[in-house]
């Protein structure tokens, strides 16, 4: 089988990380065309290890690196400064969560930043401060997230299957792709939220430039490609996708809100569920999804200009309420970030297609059949967790990212015992996050 998104509990005990030797990530001489999805409606029975797995649940932040969220932890590759292209050595320096401001993650300002692979990050800053990519979220904001990596596994070499924004990544994780035909791939956010079938009639989204780093003109974004839930519908298989609603502040990462016959169809009002923090009274009741996705309000996102410091605490209640439920033996969770947020990292990306591969970002990787404390360095993309879901149930692969992509193999131990959860200390209730008003996310994401 090759398997291809301040709290000390879930940390304590755990032994030192482990790690596999880094492979070489050069970038591909030169990128294959983006091949259509040609999904196979047939789904095969699950037997052998991956048959212990029940649930999947993949949450997804937004807009970070790995060197600006795990800046130097041990045994990952991560780098404390990095280069200009004046050929000036900078230093990265702490920048909190709540920090005012944004920096450009446009798929135009990727190539940007990308500089040929040279990893010029000031070429897509703020003009008023083209530094600010190089820096890091210190550690007692992210404390969570480095218990849970401590504790099962993390990725390091985990890598946004689009070169873009977020309404792409998010079509990435549900889809493998975000192509609508083959000469119309979106690569940017819609001009106007929320992002999909319910935006404005005068709203577009722009195209894959027929010259690297460009953009063509849009179409209305919604669609009508297949994706993993409609897999799952196929195999009679629960499956739920937990969303900011429409109007809400994090709308705009509703990703099935752009799928068109998902959106008008039945699937809308039984498998999309709004408010997304229903699922932390939703699972402790025993509902869980074959497959599920969990989406962040603005607020608790991780997002740069959310002006706040809770998307740690957000995805460590979500991991209790999975962990402290009778569903915890038999889940696999993956938590990622869906885009670089225009923050430097280290490590190029290699060039497989033309949309991608994208800057790394973090995964984690939190299971009673995770590895314990260990490092991957294995190569990692969005397709890798969707690969991984249609392993484990056995369904037709979309042939699109998740074709190409490994399924996570690595980052399991089948043979171990489950180990009761420990849940991670938490600064905040349940509760607050259910009860908390919530502002609107800008449509730029």
């Amino acid at each position: 089988m090759v398997l291809l998104a301040g709290c000390s509990g879930g940390g304590s005990g755990a032994p030192p990380p482990t790690e596999t030797p880094a492979p070489s990530v050069a970038p591909a001489p030169s990128p294959s065309p983006i091949g259509t999805m040609t999904p196979v409606p047939t789904a095969t029975p699950t037997t052998g290890p991956l048959a212990k797995i029940q649930h999947v649940v993949i949450i997804v932040q937004e807009n970070r690196t790995f060197d600006d969220l795990f800046q130097g932890y041990p045994g990952a590759d991560t780098a404390a400064a990095g280069t200009t292209s004046s050929g000036q050595s900078v230093a990265l320096v702490p920048r909190s969560f709540a920090e005012p401001g944004d920096i450009d993650h446009s798929h135009v300002n990727w190539y940007r930043q990308y500089a040929n692979g040279q990893l010029f990050f000031d070429l897509g800053g703020p003009k008023a401060n083209p530094l600010a990519p190089y820096s890091y979220v210190p550690q007692s904001e992210t404390q969570p997230y480095w218990s849970l990596a401590k504790q099962y596994t993390i990725g390091d070499r985990m890598f946004q299957s689009n070169t873009g924004p977020s309404f792409v990544a998010h079509q990435y994780l549900i889809a493998g792709s975000s192509q609508v035909t083959p000469s119309e791939i979106p690569d940017e956010n819609p001009n106007s939220g929320p992002w999909g079938c319910d935006s404005r009639a005068t709203t577009t989204v722009a195209l894959l430039g027929a010259t690297p780093g460009t953009d063509a003109p849009g179409v209305f974004p919604c669609f009508d490609y297949q994706t993993l839930g409609d897999e799952l519908d196929r195999a009679n298989l629960p499956w739920r996708y937990y969303s900011p609603a429409i109007g809400s502040g994090g709308d705009i990462w509703s990703a099935y809100d752009a799928i068109k016959h998902i959106r008008y169809g039945a699937d809308w009002s039984k498998n999309v569920i709004s408010p997304e923090t229903n699922i932390l009274t939703d699972v402790p009741g025993g509902s869980l999804g074959a497959i599920t996705w969990v989406v962040p309000s603005f607020t608790n996102s991780d997002h740069a200009g959310s002006n706040s410091t809770s998307g740690p605490q957000w995805v460590a209640s979500v991991v209790n309420a999975i962990g402290q439920s009778p569903q915890w033996n038999s889940t696999a969770i993956f938590i990622t970030w869906d885009d670089w947020g225009g923050w430097y990292d280290h490590v190029a990306p290699p060039q497989i297609d033309a949309m991608g591969l994208g800057f790394r970002v973090p995964l984690l990787v939190v299971s009673p059949y995770a590895k314990h404390g260990y490092v991957s360095h294995v190569q990692h993309e969005f397709g890798s967790i969707l690969k991984f879901g249609e392993e484990t149930f056995g369904l037709a692969p979309l042939g699109a990212s998740d074709a190409r992509a490994d399924d996570l193999s690595d980052t399991f131990d089948f043979a171990q015992s489950p180990q009761p959860y420990v849940p991670l200390g938490v600064t905040r209730s349940p509760g607050s996050f259910r009860h908390a008003p919530e502002p609107t996310a800008p449509d730029n994401d």
